[in-house]
């Protein structure tokens, strides 16, 4: 054979088996049932299987929802798991500091140990197992309410304190409440005595409770605040979670008499001591009605400038740095104290003062057998002190703690609710 012959024959053989080629590889990959293309099936199915099975069934929650603003600073922060326990969850301030919280003992739950700050970002991570030890992640940040965003009620009386039978719930709110209604419904105040008790707004920024008439002595008080995410006014949200507890002491009620001059004090209705008082000059007359006893200060300033009272230099008519043992009944001023700067003789003889009720004490507030010692040691904030025969008109409600001087009917219908 020639040369070119045995080209030509190399060349159709080497043409017939790339033929061969081509049909055996196409047809090996349309065949189903063949060892290759079922081997790359079953491959894969394998590995959906291995990574599922690697993927762990506990399911995390975080509340507030991630990018939340105007979180509640009390009930936002809240993490849970279902199909798993929790492991790890860690919360922080945007700044990196950490907020101190608590996985539940079921480990199915954490919740903050105290409570959020106002205008503040916070993150948190969160690391969860399911029964066969396959871990699970969650992140999210929110924002709490801003103060711009928020209101608080400054209330008293104090939590734990025992306090006179005149003493209402008071609250004083930073911010217009123009939702009354909503805002009443989440504060509760309820007695163990029994005694209803009724709400009334003053003006947009203070609400009081009391009973119809002086809370029974030895009763406990209870003052609930369900503020949190309530809307005060529009875009403006409760933020308050608490409760609050007080115990009404002795029926302490005391009687001023501008007339004769004298204080009578009883306690349970009987009269315990009858003190000698100078009220108010017939210049400046003493408010009448049921007043509250609000503060107490061993020794006070008492400058007339404060009050209205001025010279024609516009300085203070009196300016008594050391005032003893005075007792405020009053916004505006009106104080019960000792005197020392009078003269005996006009305690039970003449009203001498700008307004005020005086008894007679001495300099330093250190002597505890004057009658003004004995009455601020034996009074406690929340007593009453009824001035009568004064000539005066009565005491504004809301000058003070003094809401006595509304009828039951008047009260209540200052109710939102």
């Amino acid at each position: 054979m020639t040369d070119g012959k045995r080209r030509r024959g190399l060349m159709a053989a080497s043409a017939l088996l790339g033929g061969v080629l081509v049909l055996s590889a196409c047809s090996g990959g349309d065949d189903k049932s063949s060892g290759d293309g079922g081997n790359d099936d079953t491959s894969q199915a394998q590995v959906d299987e291995a990574a599922a099975k690697k993927t762990s069934e506990a399911q995390i929650k975080i509340t507030p929802k991630d990018g939340s603003t105007n979180a509640s600073i009390n009930n936002a922060a809240a993490v849970t798991v279902t199909k798993g326990t929790l492991t790890e969850v860690k919360m922080t301030t945007a700044d990196g500091t950490a907020v101190a919280g608590e996985i539940s003992a079921d480990k199915k739950s954490w919740k903050p140990t105290a409570q959020l700050e106002r205008a503040t970002t916070y993150k948190l991570s969160v690391t969860a197992e399911d029964s066969e030890g396959r871990a699970a992640h969650e992140n999210a940040s929110f924002t709490t309410v801003s103060p711009a965003n928020s209101f608080i009620g400054t209330f008293t009386p104090d939590d734990g304190t025992t306090v006179g039978v005149g003493m209402p719930v008071s609250i004083n709110f930073d911010k217009a409440i123009t939702n009354k209604a909503a805002v009443q419904k989440g504060i509760t105040v309820s007695t163990t005595s029994g005694q209803e008790v009724a709400c009334h707004w003053f003006n947009a920024n203070r609400m009081d409770c009391r009973p119809e008439n002086y809370w029974q002595e030895g009763s406990t008080v209870t003052l609930k605040l369900a503020l949190d995410g309530v809307e005060g006014a529009e875009g403006v949200y409760g933020v308050q979670q608490k409760t609050v507890t007080f115990k009404i002491g002795r029926n302490q009620v005391s009687y001023v008499d501008a007339k004769t001059k004298q204080m009578k004090v009883t306690q349970d209705g009987k009269t315990v001591r009858t003190i000698p008082i100078s009220a108010g000059s017939p210049e400046n007359k003493t408010y009448e009605g049921q007043m509250v006893i609000s503060e107490k200060f061993k020794e006070t300033r008492m400058n007339g400038a404060t009050v209205g009272f001025t010279d024609d230099d516009g300085e203070g008519e009196y300016d008594i740095k050391d005032v003893p043992h005075a007792m405020r009944l009053s916004t505006s001023g009106t104080f019960i104290h000792g005197n020392y700067w009078g003269a005996k003789s006009i305690f039970g003889s003449a009203n001498t003062s700008h307004g005020c009720v005086g008894l007679q004490d001495v300099k330093g507030a250190n002597d505890p057998n004057t009658p003004g010692a004995w009455f601020y040691d034996n009074s406690i904030v929340g007593d009453v002190v009824v001035v009568q025969n004064t000539g005066d008109k009565t005491i504004a409600p809301d000058n003070g703690l003094n809401g006595w001087n509304m009828s039951w009917e008047q009260w209540k219908a200052g109710s939102a609710v």
